[in-house]
């Protein structure tokens, strides 16, 4: 493998997906939230940066194609169950993030099962699209479980250290973003809309590469 800097920044990427759910290891919350929200931006970044930088010096490779879109899925399944597991479980929530996760399982499925044909399930502007819109809407949902718990936090007429010191102490519980209150916070609403729009941006492309790959699952061709 060539390592050049496109390749660089998609292994860096690969890297930064788990490293969002070590934010919430070894931070208290909200210094979780925003940190996990700066690394998943960073990352995300990239996303754009290294292809554009592969076309541009013409470093396109094998290895490139292969390990970008893993890094993409990576970064996006990650996010969305610890987003998931903070929200309170909302089933508003967990609708769109089932689908995308569905997509995504049957898509990667379906390539491995087309091996040597799985070139015609080619990455469209559509699906560059969804990505995006993905990427987007779990940075925003980042922001509102932050939010959400300062907000709790203030609601307790405690500052954020001091809430994280009772945390530590084991004198008082986490409180989740959502749950009770609905996800309150203008970000969260925000957050659920966009993450709606991406899991039908998700399931449209996961229909078409479907579509696709119909002559070659019939038997005897």
């Amino acid at each position: 493998m060539n390592w050049n800097l496109p390749n660089i920044l998609t292994v860096i990427r690969l890297l930064a997906a788990p490293g969002v759910a070590v934010m919430f290891l070894y931070f208290h919350r909200p210094w979780a939230d925003w940190l996990a929200l700066a690394l998943f931006v960073s990352a995300a970044v990239t996303d754009w940066f290294d292809g554009y930088l592969a076309r541009a010096w013409k470093q396109e490779s094998k290895f490139g194609a292969m390990l970008d879109p893993i890094a993409d899925k990576a970064m996006v399944v990650i996010a969305l169950v610890i987003i998931t597991g903070y929200s309170g479980m909302n089933p508003w929530l967990i609708l769109p993030v089932t689908a995308i996760l569905f997509r995504e399982v049957f898509v990667s499925g379906l390539r491995e099962f087309l091996g040597s044909t799985a070139g015609l399930l080619k990455v469209t502007k559509l699906a560059k699209w969804k990505t995006t819109a993905q990427m987007v809407a779990i940075a925003v949902l980042f922001l509102g479980t932050g939010l959400e718990h300062v907000e709790g936090i203030a609601r307790q007429g405690l500052t954020v250290e001091q809430y994280a010191d009772l945390v530590s102490q084991g004198l008082a519980d986490p409180i989740r973003s959502c749950g009770t209150r609905g996800c309150s916070s203008y970000a969260t609403l925000v957050g659920l809309v966009l993450i709606w729009i991406a899991a039908v941006l998700t399931l449209v492309t996961g229909w078409d590469y479907f579509r696709k790959s119909q002559p070659y699952l019939r038997d005897g061709t």
